[in-house]
């Protein structure tokens, strides 16, 4: 990343109003503060260039979420008493929250913050770990998610880069994204995520190809509970590089769940952060405008050290396996290490079943080939 000034500095949007916001949501509380004060503690904020989010407009909320829908986050708090369960989407999962428009605006803000800054180009890669709320619907909230911030910021990537490769490797499926781009040619949606009875949202298999001109743009890696780090490499490699040959994207939004890790209450993989920075290697290989999100990550502890330690390997600059004492460094203990080890669940997934994804997968992407002229 040069320029004719010198190196172009990376974008970290974080501001005390944002933090607040993605923090209200009952399930993640205080993760984005423990997030923030880690990469903080680390030094990593004197290597970014630090832009505080500017909160999205109606309008803007508006580009993809329904009319009736807006008009219901407006009211909702206010009416609260006479919300039904599960209206547009309101429930156990995404329950009515105080002050809940205003959270749904600084949180898409968070995104478009991002997005623009890669539009300007004053950057080549803009970070938001409050960001990546994927299962928002346009007309429901859904699985903790009131507002699609993902669909918001690839729209406003869309008015400057033609094509957009949208990467979700979070473990449960993307399919908020995936749902607004069904139709679309000009977004490949590419999600690996945990794929079995009963589990959260239930969709993404290898037929979801998308629909109408979208057909063959949804590419869904699905894989089984337990993977591994060479497992989860070897999924994404396979695919990546293949599909970026025939798709030729302008730019990548990277979604980095971090209920994928070891641990995580809703999650069901046996991935380490050092496992994912080998995944966002690869998309830093690709060397396109990207803009790097956050997402599910129900351990806190550890979604602060995964994406802490992503920080610092897009800034390609060591940690020390200790962490540094700052406001939150009691919750670190006993071990107050940067490392969180792979747990001895069993993979459930072969060799066998991987590779027979892979080829069914790569069967897609022939098709979307030939649609582009590429075959």
């Amino acid at each position: 990343m040069m320029t004719a000034k010198g190196p172009l500095r990376v974008f970290y949007i974080a501001d005390p109003k944002l933090l607040m916001c993605c923090d209200a949501v009952p399930i993640i509380r205080h993760r984005a503060c423990l997030t923030h004060s880690l990469i903080t503690a680390y030094g990593l904020l004197d290597k970014l260039k630090v832009i505080p989010s500017v909160s999205a407009s109606e309008e803007e909320v508006r580009k993809f979420h329904s009319e009736e829908y807006v008009d219901f986050l407006k009211t909702a708090e206010v009416n609260k008493e006479d919300v039904s369960e599960d209206e547009f989407g309101l429930g156990f999962d995404c329950p009515v929250l105080e002050n809940m428009w205003m959270i749904v605006k600084q949180i898409a803000g968070g995104t478009l913050t991002a997005a623009r800054a890669l539009v300007s180009r004053e950057t080549n890669i803009a970070i938001n770990w409050c960001g990546g709320w994927h299962h928002a619907q346009r007309d429901s909230a859904s699985g903790f998610c009131y507002v699609n911030d993902v669909v918001l910021g690839i729209l406003e990537l869309r008015t400057k880069f033609d094509k957009i490769l949208y990467i979700d490797l979070d473990v449960h499926h993307g399919d908020g994204v995936e749902n607004a781009f069904l139709f679309s040619p000009k977004v490949v949606t590419l999600s690996l995520h945990q794929m079995e009875a009963g589990f959260f949202p239930g969709t993404g298999d290898e037929k979801s190809i998308g629909l109408g001109k979208g057909r063959y743009y949804a590419i869904n890696i699905p894989y089984k509970a337990g993977i591994s780090n060479k497992q989860f490499i070897h999924l994404f490699e396979s695919i990546l590089y293949n599909l970026c040959e025939v798709y030729m994207p302008d730019a990548i939004v990277c979604q980095c769940g971090a209920d994928v890790i070891s641990g995580d209450p809703l999650g069901g993989a046996n991935i380490t952060p050092e496992g994912f920075k080998s995944a966002i290697r690869h998309v830093l290989n690709l060397s396109k405008p990207t803009l790097f999100l956050g997402g599910g990550g129900y351990n806190k502890i550890n979604a602060a050290k995964l994406w802490t330690l992503v920080t610092a390997s897009i800034l390609n600059i060591p940690l020390s396996p200790e962490i540094p004492e700052h406001q939150y460094f009691p919750h670190y203990g006993p071990s107050f290490e940067l490392e969180v080890t792979a747990g001895l669940r069993k993979s459930e997934n072969t060799e066998k079943s991987l590779d027979d994804t892979i080829r069914s997968v790569q069967y897609n992407i022939e098709h979307l080939a030939v649609l582009l002229g590429k075959k």
